[in-house]
């Protein structure tokens, strides 16, 4: 087992129930760490490999429900799943809307468990490339000119050569010319990519302006 392996965080309040759960995903050869209260998942720096969050919903002090609306911009993400003895289907509801993988009341089986963490480490694999995706896109991005910038945007959302010169006050060539070294700098082997790389910047960063989704 070395640190690159995935992790799971147990918390819950009740020593027994957190130490059983600790020993069952040892048993399955899961890097673990438990914690008593919510809190001190906050203090916790993220990690480099998928993680887990098995979390109770009811616990002094800051609620799991609390917790998981407190690690919503957290990145990279953590996967939460909820296991509870006292949950609601209001519970549930907004839990599950609110990213959990899964909602487990008790009594739930150690199949349930292990299958529901697993699917949740497999979603925060994929939240981490998706991540580390955008990252090097926005980078791309960043080393365009300010005109090639909007020569790009103006592409992505359909505007032909010859219009987006009319649009710019531009010769065609020139235009060409842009687009060209836009596509260089994103690595960009065609439309359909620079397409797809405004849409993943677009997913990783909805409320920022700095992107082509700006472009009406």
């Amino acid at each position: 087992m070395t640190r690159s392996d995935p992790i799971i965080y147990v918390v819950d309040d009740d020593a027994s129930v957190r130490k059983s759960l600790l020993r069952l995903l040892q048993l399955r050869g899961y890097r673990t760490r438990g914690f008593s209260s919510a809190r001190e998942i906050l203090d916790l720096p993220p990690g480099d490999s998928p993680e887990c969050l098995v979390l109770d919903i009811r616990m002094p002090g800051m609620t799991g429900l609390e917790l998981q609306d407190a690690l919503a911009s957290r990145q990279p993400p953590i996967a939460i799943v909820f296991i509870t003895g006292h949950g609601t289907i209001p519970m549930s509801v907004r839990a599950m809307k609110a990213g959990a993988v899964d909602f487990l009341t008790k009594p739930y089986s150690a199949k349930d468990l292990i299958g529901a963490i697993g699917r949740a480490l497999e979603k925060n694999a994929r939240e981490r490339a998706d991540g580390r995706q955008a990252a090097e896109i926005r980078e791309r991005y960043a080393t365009l000119t300010p005109r090639e910038a909007t020569v790009f945007e103006l592409v992505v959302v359909g505007r032909l050569n010859k219009q987006i010169a009319g649009d710019l006050g531009i010769t065609e060539g020139t235009v060409k010319v842009h687009r060209a070294r836009a596509m260089e700098k994103m690595r960009a082997g065609s439309v359909t990519d620079l397409v797809r790389f405004a849409e993943v910047m677009a997913r990783s960063s909805p409320a920022s302006g700095d992107h082509p989704t700006k472009v009406p």
